[in-house]
């Protein structure tokens, strides 16, 4: 109960429990319990705005979304990880109906037939894309699902080292020191030139196509791995994997990957679903959890939680991660576009983004002070040096409603990381050209 003599709907602890708490880890008060904290950060002042009706802070609300720069409204060549794909009226259409949007991660399994059934078409779709054996029902997103690969990997070799190829992508790479940080597993950041792995490495992880948008030889690249005894984890483009080999057809023992592309827009940063998938004799050691279909004592066909080796659900010392949820929604999402796309379709969209994506790099190379630095075959975007600053051009990209490529400056010397997919119009990728030849005059 409170001052005014209401009584609050959820009291999570009392003064009592409090106490009891203090008393076990062995201080006397709250205040004691954050000494270790500088003075200057146990309270800061927080310098809230002053209290707004409904209308005006939904009039604020618009003013801060109105500085968001829009694809659509935009022209837009950005990518780096999330990517522009068209989006069929039928996901949305389905996957806005009220039983999935509700539905979450099915902790009564049978009683979620519906759900499980989805994360199993889901598991299915995954695995046919990858080329491998087995995929789970879904990871956080795909920078995660590389992360949980190479701790995977480690519980399956027993080593304590994980090798980088110099392609991976630097945010997915500090992912990657986040996770192993704390558990005194040692990142190396090898050369694709001559792959040679120090002694407990228990696996490689290669992006394909890597950071940059090019396609490597990596059958090549899983046979030097492999004959030096580790594991081979490939980061995959899911819809690069429609058009190109996929890992299962080089032998890669694990997969992860960011199934954002397929179906879901990028909206600002999320939220995404990851991809991941293994060869059969690993899937004890897969992380998050895989959906069965068998039949129940009717015989009547029937889905259930094969295996869940989750802290939720099995103890903590045997647990493969602590992923706590599918992402069943989006999960969802990139189940139906991959379904009412179809084989043929996937490729189709794969072939557009690789055409257009060509057509830009064509007229960008021609522009004075433009040039292409890296040779071989890219897929969706590539990398373009500026005769200047790329934040200054993108800045003038900006006035003529065009967002332009990512600034890779601190990698390459006015390096810009540019993108094209099938949504990018024959007239937007010339005015860009256009914009990017008078941005340097």
């Amino acid at each position: 109960m409170d001052s005014h003599g209401f009584v609050s709907p959820y009291s999570p602890n009392t003064d009592s429990d409090r106490r009891d708490m203090l008393h076990a880890i062995g201080v006397d008060s709250v205040e004691e319990l954050f000494l270790d904290i500088p003075e200057a950060y146990r309270n800061p002042p927080l310098d809230l705005p002053p209290p707004k009706s409904e209308m005006e802070l939904l009039r604020y609300a618009e003013e801060l979304a109105s500085a968001n720069f829009i694809p659509g409204e935009y022209a837009c060549f950005l990518g780096a990880g999330a990517y522009r794909h068209y989006v069929p009226a039928i996901v949305r259409q389905l996957t806005g109906r009220s039983e999935f949007v509700t539905s979450y991660t099915p902790y009564q399994p049978e009683v979620s037939q519906g759900t499980l059934q989805t994360e199993f078409e889901f598991q299915t779709l995954c695995a046919q894309l990858t080329g491998m054996d087995v995929a789970n029902a879904g990871m956080y997103d795909g920078a995660t699902s590389l992360a949980e690969a190479a701790l995977m990997a480690v519980r399956i070799q027993g080593g304590r080292r994980v090798a980088v190829l110099d392609g991976v992508s630097p945010t997915y790479l500090k992912v990657l020191e986040t996770y192993t940080r704390s558990q005194g597993i040692d990142i190396d950041i090898v050369s694709g030139d001559g792959i040679t792995l120090a002694e407990g490495t228990a696996c490689l992880l290669a992006q394909q196509p890597d950071f940059y948008g090019y396609v490597a030889d990596m059958q090549a690249v899983a046979e030097k791995v492999h004959a030096q005894g580790a594991l081979f984890v490939v980061y995959a483009d899911p819809l690069a994997m429609a058009l190109f080999k996929p890992p299962g057809e080089y032998d890669a023992d694990i997969v992860a990957s960011e199934g954002q592309a397929l179906g879901v827009a990028p909206t600002f940063g999320g939220p995404y679903v990851g991809i991941f998938a293994c060869k059969q004799r690993y899937i004890r050691q897969m992380p998050g959890r895989i959906v069965g279909r068998t039949v129940d004592t009717e015989g009547k066909l029937a889905y259930v939680l094969t295996l869940q080796t989750r802290e939720q659900h099995i103890r903590r010392e045997r647990a493969t991660s602590n992923i706590c949820t599918s992402v069943a929604l989006i999960a969802l999402m990139s189940t139906v576009y991959m379904a009412a796309n179809g084989k043929k379709g996937m490729r189709h969209m794969a072939e557009l983004t690789y055409h257009k994506a060509h057509y830009l790099a064509s007229l960008i190379e021609k522009i004075p002070g433009y040039s292409l630095p890296m040779d071989g075959t890219f897929f969706q975007e590539f990398v373009v040096k500026c005769p200047g600053s790329p934040s200054e051009i993108n800045e003038k990209l900006l006035a003529r409603k065009i967002i332009g490529g990512l600034d890779i400056s601190d990698l390459l010397p006015n390096g810009m990381l540019v993108c094209a997919t099938e949504v990018n119009s024959r007239q937007e990728i010339e005015a860009f050209a256009q914009a990017l030849a008078e941005a340097a005059a």
